[in-house]
C-alpha cells in the first residue's frame, strides 16, 4: 500500500491530465498546474496509436476521445505527381489509429479530469522547487505555492522539471526538418476517408487525411538545417510560411492544391522537428518525469501521445503498488526506459526518409511492394508497439517478475 497521498502534476497537456486521472484511480489526489492559460494548445494534427487509445481505458477517457478522432485504418504512399508508391493496412488490432487535433485531445482530456474531480490550475509556471524528507513545495512564477508528497513532471520536451532533477540534463536533439500543419477548406478528390496520405514530393514531405466536415487536415516536413523554435517559428507571418510552403510544393499534387486552399490562420508553425535523447535521470528524490519530458519522440514514430499516456498510467500503478517512493520510481523507470528509448530510435529513422530525394522516391517506387511484403511489414514494425496493453489490476511486482500479464502479450 503506497504511503503517497498528494501529487503535483505540472503540465496540464496530454501526459498531465492522464497521470492525474490515473492517480486518483490508485487513490492519490493529484492537482494539474498548467503554465499556460485554458484553450493554449497548437492547432496542430497528430494520432493516437491503438496502445495509447487502449491505455485510456485505464482512466475511462478512451470513449471521449474516439468522439473527437477519426479511424484511420490504412495509409497511402504517393509521390509529389500523385502516382501510387505503395498502400498497406494498419496493424489488424482494435482499437485503431485515430487521426485528431491535439487541441481537441488536450481539450476533452481535461474535461475528463475535471469530470474525475481533478483539479486544473492556468497560468502556473513552476520556477523551482524544494524537497523535503516527506515532501516537495512548487514555486510557481505567480509568486504562489503548493505542496505534496511528490511532483510529476509532464511539462513537455522543454521540461522545467527535467532541469530540476537534473541540470546537466541533456537538451532535445533538432531534426532537420521543419514542422507545420493546417486545415484546407478543401476536400482531396476521391480521398478515403479511413486513410492517411503520405506524399513524397520533389522537394519535401507532405501528409493529409480528409474530413467528415469537407476539410483535409495536413502537415508538411520540410528540410532545413537551420534550427527553428517555436517561438521564432511564431515571429514569422503566417502568410510568409504559407508562401514559402506553395513554392516547395508547388510541383507536387495534391499539396499544391491543399496549400492553395489553407488560410493563413488556419496554418500552425511548429518549428525544427525535434526528440529526446536518452534521459539519464528520470527522478530524483521525489520528484519524477513523465510524457515528452523525459521521452519524447520525432512526430514520424506516431507515438508520442501514446507512449505519453501509457507512461501516465505505469507511473501511477507503481506509485500505488510500492509503500516507498524511491521504489515506485525505480519500478516505473524499469517498466518503461527500454520501450520508450525503442520508439524513439525508431522515430528518428523515419524522420531520415522525409528527406530522401527525387532518386531515392523512384528507388522507393520500385521496392515498396516487396519491403512492406517484408521488413516494412506492418505487422512485422509496428504491430509489437501497437499490441502493447496496461493491465490495471496486476501488480507491478508481479509484472517485472515476468510472470504472465497482460501487459506483456
Amino acid at each position: 500500500m503506497t504511503t503517497v497521498r498528494t501529487a503535483l502534476v505540472i503540465g496540464g497537456g496530454i501526459a498531465g491530465p492522464v497521470t492525474a486521472m490515473a492517480l486518483r484511480r490508485a487513490g492519490i489526489e493529484a492537482t494539474v498546474h498548467e503554465a499556460y492559460p485554458p484553450a493554449a494548445d497548437g492547432g496542430v494534427t497528430l494520432t493516437l496509436a491503438p496502445n495509447g487509445l487502449a491505455a485510456l481505458r485505464c482512466v475511462d477517457a478512451e470513449q471521449a476521445v474516439r468522439g473527437v478522432g477519426l479511424p484511420m485504418r490504412r495509409t497511402v504512399v504517393t509521390d509529389g505527381r500523385g502516382g501510387r508508391i505503395g498502400a498497406f493496412p494498419h496493424v489488424a488490432v482494435e482499437p485503431v489509429t485515430l487521426g485528431l487535433w491535439r487541441d481537441d485531445l488536450a481539450r476533452v482530456l481535461r474535461e475528463r479530469a475535471q469530470a474525475q474531480g481533478v483539479r486544473i490550475g492556468y497560468d502556473k509556471r513552476l520556477v523551482d522547487a524544494e524537497q523535503s524528507h516527506d515532501g516537495v513545495l512548487a514555486r510557481f512564477a505567480d509568486g504562489s505555492t503548493a505542496t505534496a508528497d511528490v511532483l510529476i513532471g509532464a511539462d513537455g520536451i522543454r521540461s522545467r522539471v527535467r532541469t530540476l532533477i537534473d541540470p546537466q540534463a541533456p537538451e532535445p536533439q533538432v531534426l532537420p526538418l521543419l514542422n507545420l500543419g493546417g486545415a484546407a477548406r478543401y476536400a482531396v478528390p476521391d480521398a478515403d476517408p479511413e486513410a492517411m496520405y503520405f506524399v513524397f514530393g520533389s522537394r519535401a514531405f507532405f501528409g493529409y487525411w480528409v474530413q467528415p466536415d469537407g476539410r483535409t487536415a495536413w502537415f508538411a516536413n520540410v528540410p532545413d538545417r537551420q534550427p527553428v523554435s517555436y517561438a521564432e517559428a511564431n515571429q514569422i507571418p503566417r502568410q510568409q510560411w504559407l508562401r514559402r510552403l506553395r513554392a516547395v510544393f508547388a510541383d507536387d499534387v495534391p499539396a499544391r492544391q491543399v496549400l492553395a486552399h489553407t488560410d493563413p490562420e488556419d496554418l500552425v508553425a511548429i518549428g525544427s522537428i525535434e526528440s529526446m535523447p536518452p534521459v539519464p535521470r528520470w527522478h530524483a528524490g521525489r520528484m519524477v518525469l513523465v510524457g515528452d519530458a523525459v521521452h519524447a519522440p520525432s512526430p514520424s514514430s506516431g507515438q508520442g501521445a501514446s507512449l505519453a499516456v501509457e507512461s501516465a498510467v505505469q507511473l501511477s500503478r507503481c506509485l500505488r503498488d510500492f509503500p516507498e517512493v524511491p521504489a515506485a520510481f525505480a519500478a516505473y523507470e524499469r517498466l518503461r526506459r527500454a520501450r520508450v528509448e525503442k520508439v524513439v530510435r525508431r522515430g528518428r529513422q523515419t524522420t531520415s526518409t522525409k528527406t530522401a530525394g527525387p532518386i531515392a522516391t523512384r528507388m522507393m517506387r520500385i521496392m515498396m511492394p516487396l519491403a512492406l511484403r517484408t521488413f516494412l511489414n506492418p505487422e512485422r514494425t509496428l504491430g509489437p508497439e501497437q499490441r502493447y496493453r496496461i493491465d490495471w489490476e496486476t501488480t507491478v511486482a508481479t509484472e517485472l517478475a515476468g510472470r504472465p500479464s497482460r501487459v506483456d502479450r
